[in-house]
Formats: C-alpha cells, structure tokens, sequence
C-alpha cells in the first residue's frame, strides 16, 4: 500500500478574502478534484477576513465531481442549530453526498463574542446541538407534540452528512461514541496527547456498542516552496495573533520542504491516521502540484 499504508491525503482549500479571489477559488477546487486528493478541506473563523466555509463549499459543487467537501472544523456553538442542519443537509443532497461536517468548539473568545453566544459554556451547547443534527438529519420531527415537523431537506447519505468532532478534550471520545462517525485532530496536536485521545476514542466506542470503527482524520498547518518558511510566518503570525506565544508553537511545527512533509505524512501513518489533510498557509497553486507529486512518490 505504499509508504502511506492506506492513509489518504485530502487538502485544504485556502478562503482568505484578501488573498484568494473567486477565480481562484474555483480553481484551486477544480484542480484538487483532478488530482489525487481525498478531501478539500475549510476552516471556520468569526474573526477573520475568510469566506464562511459553508458557503464555500457550497460554491465549488459545480467545480468538483469526486472529492469530499470537508467542513473542518465548523464552530458549531456560535451557530442557530437548524440552520447549521439545514445548510449541511442541502450541501450533501447538492453534492450527491459528498459532505464531511467536523465540528468542535474553538479557542478563540473573540469568536463567540461577536455571535452573542457564551465562550464558558460551549462544550454543555455542543452537547446540545449533536442530538438536534442527527435527529434532523434523519427526518425525524424536531417536537412532535407541538407539531413541529421535519426541516430542511434530506441529505443524500442517509442518517445525514459524516458527522466527525474534533477538540483536545477528553469529552471528545463520548460525543463521537454517542453521535459521531470520527475524529478530526486539531492541527498541530502534540502526537502522543492525539494517540493517547484516539485510544480514548476507540475505547468508548467499543463501550457504547458501535459497530465497526470510527474514522479519524489529521492536519497540518503547511508551506512549500522558495518562499515557504515567510508564507507560514506570515499566515500564523496573522491567524494566531490572538495569542502570540501559541503561533510560535504552531509555527515550529509546519513543514516547509517536501522532505518535512514526508516525514508528517508517515508519522500520521504510523499513528493510523486514515485521512490527514495538508492545509495551506498561502493561495500558491503551485502548492497543489507540489502535493500531488509528493503523494504519487508515496504510493
């Protein structure tokens, strides 16, 4: 199975406003549906100048015929709960069932603050919202007895989108043994914290009773190229610039040549990562080619 031992590579798809046009946009979705990518890949941010990554990926179904649409992660606590269904449930019937929704909590207070919504409570309002998104998703009535019926329109994969949680946090492995369908790793984990968490994760889902197993997906943070090393200090200086001393954590861990990348791809196989999704640190479409290259010398 090659150096990778199965794992596929996905790929992130740049949405700075400031520095990716629509054009461009589009293209860079084409071009990583021709490719030899598993997923495209958006962040969400409130405080940001980037695109709404549902809206993106929504966007680029017309552009792409193959490659997962991946919501990586979706901030879903600042979010209206069935809007968020809604708008996930259309994406996958458009895209013929090709949507991946992660959520998680984030980190960032500024995020929740301009949203109205509680930064101290997110995790107990997650807790909330995964019951509300499976229930929806299914068809089922959000209140029966009051006669509210189903909303929104039936995804394409049925039970809804895959559904996979990320975070650090221990009640990470409940949420995905109880609702999930996976584990997207933050980037820029700590790989031993991320192995004893899966451990974590498979354990409560043997527990629970879930067949089979669940699916985990990594990334990271990447820059290639002559300019690689200013490209990522550049974008996590920028990005991080809420907390100065974790964007020069982040930063030492980006691979900036293809032989660092190589390396983060076989440690993420070793793990047994099944996806692990580059994301990168600027709008070069040059970097598309530089992936694509690196992952046929690995099969």
């Amino acid at each position: 199975m090659g150096a990778l031992g199965g794992m596929r590579i996905g790929i992130g798809l740049p949405t700075r406003a400031d520095a990716m046009t629509p054009d461009g946009l589009l293209d860079w979705a084409a071009r990583a549906d021709a490719g030899p990518f598993a997923s495209l890949a958006v962040l969400d941010r409130v405080v940001f100048p980037a695109h709404e990554p549902l809206t993106t990926l929504a966007s680029v179904i017309g552009v792409t015929s193959r490659i997962r649409l991946l919501a990586s992660i979706v901030l879903a606590p600042t979010r209206e709960t069935t809007l968020l269904t809604r708008q996930a449930a259309s994406i996958d019937a458009l895209s013929g069932g090709r949507l991946s929704v992660g959520v998680g909590v984030g980190i960032r207070p500024d995020d929740y603050a301009v949203t109205g919504t509680t930064f101290s409570d997110r995790g107990r309002r997650l807790d909330e919202q995964l019951p509300i998104l499976r229930q929806l998703w299914a068809g089922d009535a959000l209140d029966a007895e009051a006669g509210i019926g189903p909303i929104g329109v039936s995804p394409a994969r049925g039970g809804g989108p895959e559904l996979l949680i990320g975070g650090y946090v221990p009640a990470v492995a409940r949420r995905i043994a109880a609702l999930g369908d996976g584990f997207m790793a933050p980037g820029g984990g700590d790989p031993a914290r991320m192995t004893e968490l899966w451990a974590a994760i498979e354990a409560a889902w043997s527990a629970g009773g879930r067949d089979g197993k669940p699916r985990w997906l990594g990334s990271s943070y990447v820059a290639l190229g002559p300019s690689a090393d200013e490209q990522a200090a550049d974008y996590i200086r920028s990005a991080y610039a809420f907390d100065p001393a974790l964007a020069e954590r982040r930063l030492r861990g980006i691979p900036t040549t293809p032989e660092g990348l190589r390396a983060v791809f076989e440690r993420q196989a070793e793990m047994g990562v099944d996806e692990f999704v580059p994301r990168p640190c600027a709008p070069d479409p040059t970097l598309i080619d530089r992936l694509a290259d690196l992952v046929a010398g690995l099969d």
